[in-house]
């Protein structure tokens, strides 16, 4: 995940073959609204790379057309706002989720704001899985070059509450 600046700064030739050299088969970014992403899906196309599309919750007009377009997978935004970790998940995201399997066979998973096994149980529960980011990134700022068995532990606890 990076943003399309960083991509565009770098060369989307140049950057997607980084991602083939080095095994990353889709990128994010999320700042690429999906009425752009023809300004970077060829190259990524000629180097299968896939660009993954995003939902939010207020794209349900948009839902279905961002679902029969997808590759890889859905990333299902889980609330609105900055990213980072929540106490509470309280989106409807029923009528997304329905939406997007009426439209494709690709995997969705819900991920923002997803910092607890239960947050996760509930996620993976309505979906194909749940996304955890910033509360893996909490742990290694805080535990800095010692942070693996903490990382190791934490997403071990969120495995379990599948």
């Amino acid at each position: 995940m990076t943003y399309a600046n960083v991509v565009y700064s770098y060369g989307p030739e140049k950057f997607m073959t980084k991602c083939k050299e080095t095994g990353i088969d889709g990128i994010i970014l999320p700042d690429l609204p999906f009425e752009e992403k023809e300004e970077f899906d060829p190259v990524c196309k000629k180097y299968g790379v896939d660009l993954i599309s995003l939902i939010t919750p207020t794209s349900e007009n948009r839902a279905a057309m961002i679902a029969k377009n997808a590759e890889g997978f859905l990333y299902i935004v889980s609330s609105l706002g900055v990213t980072g970790t929540r106490d509470v998940i309280d989106s409807d995201l029923g009528p997304i989720i329905k939406t997007v399997r009426e439209n494709t066979k690709i995997p969705c998973a819900v991920g923002f704001g997803i910092s607890t096994p239960e947050q996760a149980a509930k996620m993976a529960g309505i979906s194909d899985g749940a996304i955890v980011g910033s509360a893996i990134i909490k742990i290694i700022k805080e535990y800095g070059r010692d942070a693996a068995p903490h990382v190791g532990e934490y997403i071990k606890s969120m495995k379990n509450a599948l």
